[in-house]
């Protein structure tokens, strides 16, 4: 049977690979060391274990910890992995940043979840409601094979499935083409933008509009213009007027140059800040 660590179990993304992944086919073991953390693991029904006693034995070790601690745990960690095992990366910004314990002998695997899209239907509460993904909601992956053989790449991909299940579809991509997906498009530009819509929301409730009427207007807009934007409406498109009132926008609210955010240099320095 696979063996497969957990290190870091106890966190947040910990936990939640740890209810995805305790019941699987995989032999489980699990590494924490703060004392909540050894709470929320024992909470769940498994035991913590030592890493000089699993990682020796592990398969795949799952790196579940912070970008900022990657390079302290992977230093310890994976001295501590037989040849041929996999290190498995949660985000690509550690592995970019060259945090990752050097090791020819081993191999290294990335995926990171896209989460439930905007457009994603689900028949029950409880799977509409999980908007981070992992329990309920279909989400669709992404998936990176940094170094070691190409049978690695499967046997990951299989893992990454279960560690995010319900999983739709799980892209290739390489690990620097992760990078631009995140941070660079998801947060440095996307979590950007939103959270400027969020602050034109409140200004126009701050002008006197009744916060709930602008949240309803304003959310209802966002639906159709992103389903107009993003193919989900086949033939519909933006009324002559709303295309004047979009290039006004546009000038007015953003600076020429803001697409070098995803050049390679931008996308570097990103990672180097966040790591």
């Amino acid at each position: 049977m696979t063996k497969v660590t957990i290190v870091g179990a106890g966190g947040k993304m910990g936990c939640r690979l740890t209810d995805n992944l305790k019941d699987s086919k995989y032999d489980m073991t699990y590494l924490e060391v703060s004392p909540e953390g050894i709470e929320k693991v024992k909470s769940r029904g498994v035991d913590v274990s030592k890493a000089e006693d699993a990682v020796p034995e592990a398969d795949y070790v799952i790196f579940a910890v912070p970008d900022i601690a990657i390079k302290s745990v992977t230093s310890k960690i994976v001295p501590m992995m037989k040849p041929g095992a996999v290190g498995v990366s949660l985000d690509p910004a550690a592995p970019l940043a060259g945090h990752l314990f050097a090791r020819e002998d081993i191999s290294y695997f990335a995926s990171h979840p896209s989460h439930p899209s905007v457009f994603n239907w689900e028949p029950n509460e409880k799977a509409h409601f999980d908007y981070f993904g992992g329990i309920a909601a279909k989400q669709t992956i992404v998936c990176a094979l940094i170094q070691g053989p190409e049978e690695v790449y499967a046997a990951g991909e299989e893992l990454a499935k279960i560690m995010y299940a319900p999983v739709t579809v799980s892209h290739r991509i390489t690990i620097e083409q992760m990078g631009i997906l995140e941070p660079a498009l998801s947060e440095t530009f996307g979590a950007a933008v939103v959270s400027v819509l969020k602050e034109g929301v409140d200004r126009v409730v701050e002008l006197g509009v009744p916060k709930e009427a602008a949240y309803d207007f304003f959310l209802g807009h966002i639906n159709i213009e992103l389903a107009l934007l993003f193919n989900q409406l086949p033939g519909g498109q933006f009324s002559d007027a709303a295309l004047k009132a979009i290039n006004i926008g546009k000038e007015l609210i953003f600076k020429e140059n803001w697409k070098d955010v995803f050049e390679a240099k931008s996308v570097k320095e990103q990672i180097i800040a966040i790591t």
